[in-house]
């Protein structure tokens, strides 16, 4: 099969017929082999139905359905599992993003060779309130990832080989940073392209200023575990090591100074236990010794729960 798209969906039963009719339209004209992964993410307005309904014209749909809301990440992550296409494309429901671009991806992905090109929606038709902090998110995430030559990293409309989503986990809020995952899962082939931006024609968006929190802490997760997850003690270790002989080194100081006043015999004029430093070195040895046990024990224990992608799903077609 040539070409997999994985749509992950909430509320969107009036844009699915016409985009599911796009997208056909689309793969008939290329002449490609096709399947369309709907997830809905637990929809209330009847999005399910119309996935039912559009199954009978459309056979090449695969829809799965979540009994509760889970996130796109989770829609995304169950979608890339389902997926059998050498070439997986994700978009969203809402016709924000164009079928009309998935041509171009795929000659990319399959002529040259990149392992993921993502979308840059060049010219938004998003208010200021949105824009802004997602070009922050961009620059701090392009500076963080050494991925410089993305301009959008949340950009829906991507384009994966399917080596790539086979081998990453996308949960909580990380859909933002799927090429930062691909990066450290050492598929480093990472491309970019100008696609359109067009106006949402039904709904409203489903996601408030909370995600840019959540997506920076989930920054932080991905950098530290990108970074550490096969050797915390590096990070945990040198931490507690810097901590532990800081404090040492205090401790040593006030010790050595008080005897050179006892040699020397001249009156000290608080004690050891008396004096600031002395706490700070206490403190500084036994956070150091802390961390240090931290860093051995999760040497032993491993990051990934079994748990953490297991999702209730209610229905399959």
């Amino acid at each position: 099969m040539d070409i997999s798209v994985v749509i992950p969906l909430l509320n969107e039963a009036e844009s699915l017929p016409e985009l599911l009719s796009w997208i056909n339209r689309v793969m008939t004209n290329q002449g490609f082999s096709h399947e369309v992964i709907l997830v809905d993410d637990g929809s209330n307005d009847g999005s399910w139905e119309v996935i039912e309904k559009l199954k009978g014209e459309f056979p090449e749909i695969i829809g799965i359905k979540f009994r509760r809301n889970y996130g796109k990440s989770a829609a995304l992550n169950v979608g890339f599992e389902a997926s059998r296409g050498n070439v997986v494309i994700t978009m969203d429901a809402d016709l924000q993003d164009s079928p009309d671009e998935i041509p171009e991806l795929y000659r990319r992905i399959v002529e040259e060779k990149f392992d993921l090109v993502s979308g840059w929606k060049q010219k938004r038709h998003d208010p200021l309130s949105k824009t802004i902090p997602t070009k922050l998110f961009n620059f701090v995430t392009r500076r963080m990832s050494g991925i410089h030559n993305l301009h959008d990293f949340n950009c829906g409309l991507k384009a994966y080989r399917s080596e790539v989503v086979k081998s990453i986990e996308v949960y909580g809020e990380m859909h933002r940073y799927i090429p930062v995952i691909a990066k450290w899962a050492g598929f480093k082939k990472i491309g970019e392209q100008v696609v359109e931006h067009r106006a949402r024609k039904y709904g409203y968006t489903k996601f408030g200023f909370s995600r840019f929190i959540n997506g920076f802490l989930d920054l932080l997760s991905i950098f530290f575990v990108g970074k550490f997850a096969k050797r915390p003690m590096h990070f945990f270790g040198t931490m507690g090591a810097l901590s532990f002989m800081a404090g040492t080194m205090i401790a040593f100081w006030i010790i050595i100074e008080k005897l050179y006043h006892i040699s020397m015999h001249i009156k000290y004029s608080r004690e050891i236990v008396d004096q600031p430093l002395f706490y700070i070195a206490l403190v500084a040895i036994v956070v150091g010794f802390q961390l240090f046990l931290t860093g051995f024990i999760a040497e032993l224990v491993s990051r990934n729960s079994p748990e953490r992608n297991s999702y209730q799903i209610e229905k399959t077609v």
